[in-house]
């Protein structure tokens, strides 16, 4: 580090780039492009004449948008069959238990990081640059999940119009898709058709409107179809169904697998859209609190969301004079076949069916929105301020929708089903989430360090929060990351259709290689940079491990050692007024 005179330099020919630097009430206020400190690498702010980081204009913004988000169809149609086929009220157990041990400590990660480095999916992992590959992983995570996701707002939309009809199209056995397995379903009072075996699916600105509207209507959606579910006759039995303990489950590894991957499923950990909304909040906003107020709206939502579903159930075995178990499904299953032929069983049936599939298409908007901001957001955080263009963000999203439609117009055929199996089984499954959390807390907690990351978030959020969350993020998440991800591995099973088509083999090859194609993102990126480097190998690693900051760190965070050194100056003087850093490109 040197002094410099005030001086001009050529930009064609420079070697070495300028940071002009005051010291001001014990902090540091950037006015350059380029800063080599102690700790770490500076990259330049906004250049003059873009536009800098967007924030969002009301804290409630980010916690509908993030409600929107986490909040989606896999509340309503996987975690009441979970909670069902496990043991009812005691899958509550396991399931709080995972919530505090995973679920929690690594959302909270996820936003916090986001809030910190001021940077979508990729650019986040400045923070370890080696490890850049995380955040390739979760772009293509993301965007699989995105691809198949828009699928089943497709099939939804297409239901609520089919929906507008004095007669439910699948509540009859006269129409072109019934097969000979439609037969009449017995009723107490008269008797209906339905299909069952094998079934074929043919002052807020506009943005910030359609974020609230989607985020908050389901909710009424579903304190409606509640108030009408109870009132049903065979209710109480879908609901005791639901809730009632069967503590033998506890004993069963599996009940506990399915909590945990729930938890990172509903979470929507490690696809990184969390940290891209949290790359849009203050710097000193409060996320710790945020993060428990999310998780107790996201879980509380899963659980309320399975009385309305089982009321339901319930109400279409009683009906049918079947066990309730004939009747649960889940996914697909219960959002298209189950709970659908339970509307059809119901007086004014078109009314319930139109609010069912609202419900659906608006849980799943919002979902969708907050993915396609998540991979737009990293795409363009790989671009520096000289490559900004008018439009730039528009013309990215266009881009996806469009790649994101050519690849779904495969799922639109006769095997459409067949494909949108495959990217929900391998693209986006559990088994990558796990590995995507795995690497997440280990390069936090080891790589940059725990403490370390303690220490950032109380300078952001004013107190550090509980110690729970080091362990969490050190020892206690990744070990339960890596247990349930080898439990998945070792008891795995190839893909069937309804239990009959098993996939061959080449399907099962297409299927692994949407898996690895993120899996792989983050050995494959991390081997290249250490090829790439110079120097021994406990050189590169930490060369390549040191973060690189942006300009809002040195106006929010406290000075190194070395920069500390700087108030020995004496105030006032000549030499004080002005310091120019100086480092080699």
């Amino acid at each position: 580090m040197s002094k410099s005179p005030k001086s001009s330099l050529d930009a064609d020919c420079c070697a070495l780039n300028s940071v002009l630097v005051e010291e001001k009430k014990g902090h540091l206020i950037p006015n350059g492009n380029t800063h080599q400190g102690v700790n770490g690498t500076l990259n330049g702010g906004p250049i003059s004449g873009f536009p800098e980081r967007e924030t969002w204009t009301r804290q409630m913004d980010f916690i509908m948008s993030c409600v929107g988000f986490a909040v989606g169809l896999g509340n309503v149609w996987r975690f009441p069959y979970l909670c069902y086929k496990n043991g009812g009220g005691v899958f509550l157990i396991p399931y709080v238990l995972f919530i505090f041990l995973g679920g929690i400590p690594i959302f909270f990660l996820e936003i916090a990081l986001g809030q910190f480095m001021k940077a979508g999916s990729i650019n986040v992992w400045n923070i370890a640059p080696l490890f850049k590959g995380l955040g390739y992983a979760s772009m293509v995570i993301v965007f699989f999940c995105n691809t198949y996701y828009i699928m089943v707002l497709a099939w939804g939309f297409y239901y609520l119009i089919k929906s507008f009809n004095s007669t439910l199209p699948w509540s009859t056995c006269d129409n072109p898709w019934n097969t000979e397995n439609c037969i009449e379903i017995f009723r107490h009072d008269d008797c209906q058709n339905g299909t069952i075996g094998n079934s074929t699916f043919g002052n807020l600105t506009c943005e910030e409107l359609i974020v609230y509207v989607t985020a908050t209507f389901p909710y009424v959606v579903l304190i409606i179809l509640l108030v009408r579910g109870v009132t049903l006759p065979g209710a109480y039995d879908g609901i005791m169904y639901y809730v009632k303990p069967d503590w033998s489950k506890l004993g069963e590894a599996q009940v506990w697998i399915d909590a945990g991957t729930q938890i990172f499923f509903s979470y929507a950990i490690g696809l990184g859209a969390l940290t891209a909304l949290g790359s849009y909040n203050r710097f000193n906003n409060d996320c710790y609190k945020d993060a428990f107020v999310l998780a107790l709206i996201n879980s509380g939502t899963s659980f309320f969301a399975g009385f309305v579903v089982f009321s339901i159930l319930g109400f279409m075995a009683s009906e049918q004079g079947v066990d309730i178990s004939k009747v649960a499904e889940s996914g697909p299953g219960l959002a298209f076949i189950a709970y659908p032929k339970a509307v059809s069983l119901m007086p004014v049936a078109p009314v319930w069916a139109a609010l069912f599939f609202v419900m659906l298409l608006l849980l799943g908007l919002d979902s969708q929105f907050v993915g396609v901001e998540g991979f737009v957001t990293g795409i363009l955080d790989l671009f520096p301020g000289k490559y900004y263009m008018r439009y730039q963000r528009e013309i990215a999203v266009a881009i996806c929708c469009l790649l994101c439609f050519i690849i779904d117009l495969s799922m639109v055929t006769q095997g459409g089903m067949y494909v949108f199996q495959l990217f929900d089984y391998y693209s986006a499954s559990g088994m990558t989430l796990l590995w995507q959390a795995f690497w997440e807390c280990v390069v936090v907690a080891w790589v940059y360090g725990a403490d370390r990351f303690m220490d950032d978030i109380a300078r952001m959020i004013g107190y550090r929060p509980f110690p729970w969350m080091k362990w969490c993020w050190s020892i206690i998440t990744p070990c339960v990351c890596m247990g349930i991800f080898l439990f998945h591995l070792l008891n795995y099973k190839p893909l069937t259709y309804n239990n009959v088509y098993v996939y061959p083999w080449w399907g099962e090859v297409i299927g692994w290689c949407l898996a690895l194609s993120s899996m792989l993102c983050i050995p494959v990126s991390l081997l290249y940079k250490l090829a790439g480097a110079k120097g021994t190998f406990r050189e590169r690693w930490e060369n390549l491990t040191k973060p690189v900051w942006g300009a809002h760190h040195l106006e929010y965070m406290a000075p190194d050692t070395e920069i500390k050194s700087l108030a020995s100056l004496s105030p006032g003087t000549e030499e004080n007024k002005v310091i120019i850093f100086e480092s080699v490109m």
